[in-house]
């Protein structure tokens, strides 16, 4: 795979999680020209950002949008997971590199018919679960001779939440609403299927501290279809503080808000209060047979907040962002294909944690030698 030369990067919503992926670009890649485009003017506009071009920018006009595009050679798109499709199909017309952030599973499929006639790279789901989470997920899988059961778990959590829901919001409340009121892939035997939201329930300790995990959708990707027939179970769930599934099944179910996503959007945003105080928590566990023995590995990351470029960022924005910069830069290096649809399982985790931005996720780094490496050391 060849090197991608690239001088110009257009960021599609100014959003915290936008304004976060322009912010490390510049930070980790200083050559690089980097506009941040929003339908609205930014609210610091007379204040501009020396190393950030603000554009004024409609997604909707598709003139506008084809301008835009022509002008840069790849394009982040962090507006919401209904502008996948529509902004991917006009970055495969115009010959410019595409990457988004998208849960949602039919963009995503849109998007990988439309790159088996691309001239550039097509890669959604380039955050964190969708993202990092299949990186490592496959990375995981990679460690045995036999894989019975992955099971991998994300939750993007407020540390002080007050109310009955023990959920404050740290992300999009779109994203939130389409992962659960989806179905969820899954592989339950051997066989791909489709699970409910919000089932599977199950409650866990980690480092003494109580967690419920449940079904949501999206987060795994495209790896249920790569690891069909090489897993017995493998599933998705995204982690909560306990009593947060019950309070969201009342509303949902029993409200029959589920049938009503517009009015639960706005009974979500009325009530449900926004917090930049969070942590992330990645956990991944394996089991399978290693040299003909039962054996389980796991993997354990909490992520919280820090600054970037002189502001105070959340952790989730920190490793959102840094999954998309990190698989821009291998692309850069060359450690990906030039063209077509890209499925995150396709990028070494080993690699990405190589990279500039990687240092986020430095507690999955740690890992046990895969069975084609022990052979090596035996040869």
């Amino acid at each position: 795979m060849a090197k991608v030369q690239l001088d110009s990067v257009l960021v599609l919503g100014a959003g915290k999680i936008g304004a976060t992926v322009a912010d490390m670009l510049v930070q980790h890649q200083p050559r690089l020209r980097v506009a941040l485009a929003d339908r609205l003017p930014a609210a610091d506009a007379d204040r501009p950002d020396p190393r950030v071009r603000r554009l004024v920018l409609d997604a909707g006009r598709e003139d506008d949008l084809c301008a835009a595009l022509s002008a840069h050679d790849a394009v982040i798109n962090c507006l919401p997971f209904f502008m996948a499709q529509p902004v991917a199909a006009m970055a495969a017309t115009c010959g410019t590199h595409y990457f988004d952030l998208t849960e949602d599973v039919a963009a995503t499929q849109a998007i990988r018919q439309m790159g088996t006639t691309a001239s550039a790279v097509l890669m959604p789901q380039c955050g964190l679960a969708p993202g990092v989470i299949g990186m490592l997920g496959w990375d995981l899988a990679g460690r045995f001779d036999t894989l019975y059961d992955l099971r991998l778990r994300v939750g993007a959590l407020t540390r002080h939440a007050t109310n009955s829901l023990r959920y404050n919001f740290t992300w999009s409340i779109d994203g939130v609403i389409n992962e659960y009121c989806n179905p969820a892939d899954a592989i339950v035997n051997g066989e791909r299927v489709k699970v409910q939201p919000l089932e599977g329930h199950e409650t866990f300790t980690l480092d003494a501290e109580a967690f419920e995990a449940f079904n949501t959708a999206g987060g795994l990707g495209t790896l249920c279809e790569s690891l069909q027939g090489r897993v017995r179970n493998l599933d998705y769930k995204s982690i909560r503080y306990p009593g947060h599934r019950e309070a969201i099944n009342f509303l949902l179910h029993d409200l029959r808000l589920i049938e009503r996503r517009d009015l639960l959007r706005q009974v979500l945003e009325h009530a449900v209060p926004h917090s930049r105080d969070d942590v992330v928590i990645v956990f991944a566990a394996a089991s399978g047979l290693r040299t003909g023995r039962f054996e389980q590995e796991t993997c354990l990351a909490r992520i919280y907040g820090g600054e970037l470029r002189g502001k105070a960022r959340t952790g989730i924005e920190l490793c959102t962002a840094a999954g998309v910069v990190g698989v821009l830069e291998l692309l850069q290096q060359g450690k990906l294909p030039a063209r077509g649809f890209i499925r995150q399982e396709q990028v070494a985790l080993r690699d990405f944690l190589g990279t500039r931005v990687g240092h986020h996720y430095a507690h999955l780094g740690t890992r046990a030698p895969t069975p084609a490496e022990r052979e090596a050391e035996h040869a």
